[in-house]
C-alpha cells in the first residue's frame, strides 16, 4: 500500500493543503531529532552570548584598573618629597602587578598650570585585549588626575 492509499483507508485526505495541516498526523506525528537540532542551535547561541559578556567584562576590568593605576600614581607623584617621574614608576609598578607590564608601555605625564598651583596627569596608553589577555586591535587611553597646591 502507498502512503496516499493508507492515509484514505485510515480515513484522512493528504492532498493538497490538508496535507500541510495534517503533516504530522499523516507521517505518525513523528519528531525524532527535533530535540537535539533545538539544542544545538540553542547552545550555540548560549555560548556565543557568554564569549561576548566575557570579552566586555575583560575590556572593563583592563580599563578599570588602569584608571585606578593612573590616578594612584598621580596622587603620589604630587607628595611634597616625590616628583612626576615617582609617580610615573608608581604607575608602571601597579599596572605590571595587577594585569601584565605590555599595559604599563605606554605611561607619560604633563602639568597642566592652574590659577593656585598645577595639575599632575598621568596618562596611560594601551590596547584593549581583543581574546582573553591578548593584545586587540583598539587603544585606550586613560588619564589620572592630582593637585599639586604650591
Amino acid at each position: 500500500m502507498t502512503r496516499s492509499i493508507r492515509s484514505r483507508a485510515e480515513g484522512r485526505d493528504c492532498s493538497g493543503s490538508a496535507r500541510l495541516k495534517a503533516l504530522t498526523a499523516c507521517h505518525g506525528g513523528s519528531e525524532r531529532g527535533a530535540a537535539t537540532s533545538e539544542f544545538v542551535l540553542v547552545s550555540a547561541l548560549l555560548v556565543l552570548l557568554s564569549f561576548a559578556i566575557l570579552q566586555l567584562t575583560l575590556v572593563v576590568h583592563v580599563r578599570n584598573t588602569l584608571v585606578d593605576a593612573a590616578s594612584s600614581g598621580a596622587r603620589f607623584g604630587v607628595l611634597e618629597d616625590r616628583t612626576a617621574a615617582d609617580g610615573v614608576e608608581r604607575t608602571r609598578a601597579l599596572i605590571e602587578s595587577s594585569i601584565s607590564s605590555r599595559y604599563a608601555e605606554g605611561v607619560g605625564y604633563e602639568y597642566v598650570d592652574q590659577a593656585e598651583g598645577q595639575i599632575l596627569r598621568i596618562t596611560v596608553q594601551a590596547q584593549v585585549p581583543l581574546v582573553g589577555m591578548l593584545p586587540g586591535v583598539s587603544n585606550v587611553e586613560v588619564t589620572g588626575s592630582a593637585y599639586e597646591f604650591e
